[in-house]
């Protein structure tokens, strides 16, 4: 057996470092059942050092041009060699814990996939994780993924057509649907882990007002998600700050 963690970066030089020590940290749950691993991560036209750290690190790096995310992703699993997918955000630290919880699901031959609840970092403030509480709580009742971690075999990942390139946000959500759908036909599971959250990034709520983002939630409620399909609307993933 053969994982295949992919990471998209778009200018990520500040995080992406403790992401993959995180990452190579955690894999430890995949040698500890004999199989190899290989991190990807694909460089989304960065303009900074994020490409020089991922190789510097180990990681396989690969281009894409166009900014968007689950282009991104895609393009970081052509690359991938492994019979399973975990996509892992720049900004997210798993732990060996949850890679664990992972490879019992897919050694257990039961799951065609799936993805896990989050957790923000210390010191995010309260109104935010009561947010992300509720995320969680929909995330398993739906059976939708958190882009910041997805666990799927690479087969059935491209016999769905991978995350594609429709959407700028979201993406995650339409991959989760398709999937569960396949996992149906298959007399499979796509589940959300739940013992061992992902710890990720708050840093949204310190380059953005509540305001701003406010306004983007909105907008994709309000517009069922079509907004999610322009990138001049998803300026929280692509207009640059961090």
């Amino acid at each position: 057996m053969r994982v295949s963690v992919v990471i998209p970066a778009f200018n990520e030089e500040k995080l992406l470092p403790a992401t993959l020590a995180a990452v190579r940290a955690a894999a430890g749950a995949f040698g500890d059942r004999g199989w190899s691993w290989e991190c990807v991560v694909c460089d989304n036209n960065s303009t900074d050092r994020t490409a020089e750290l991922a190789r510097a690190a180990g990681a396989t790096v690969v281009f894409e041009p166009v900014n968007q995310i689950g282009r991104a992703r895609d393009a970081g699993a052509r690359a991938a060699t492994g019979d399973w997918f975990v996509f892992i955000d720049a900004d997210s630290l798993p732990s060996r814990e949850l890679f664990a919880d992972i490879a019992g699901r897919i050694a257990a031959g039961r799951h065609l996939g799936g993805g896990s609840t989050v957790e923000l970092e210390p010191g995010t403030p309260r109104y935010a994780r009561f947010f992300c509480g509720g995320w969680n709580l929909w995330s398993r009742l739906a059976g939708w993924a958190a882009g910041s971690c997805v666990w799927v075999e690479a087969a059935a990942f491209r016999e769905v057509g991978g995350f594609g390139t429709e959407y700028y946000a979201g993406e995650e959500v339409f991959l989760s649907r398709r999937l569960k759908a396949l996992a149906r036909r298959r007399r499979l599971r796509f589940g959300i882990l739940a013992r061992h959250p992902l710890r990720t990034s708050s840093r949204k709520l310190k380059l953005y007002t509540l305001r701003e983002t406010a306004r983007f939630l909105f907008r994709m409620l309000f517009t069922a998600g079509r907004a999610a399909k322009r990138p001049e609307t998803c300026e929280l993933w692509y207009d640059g700050r961090r």
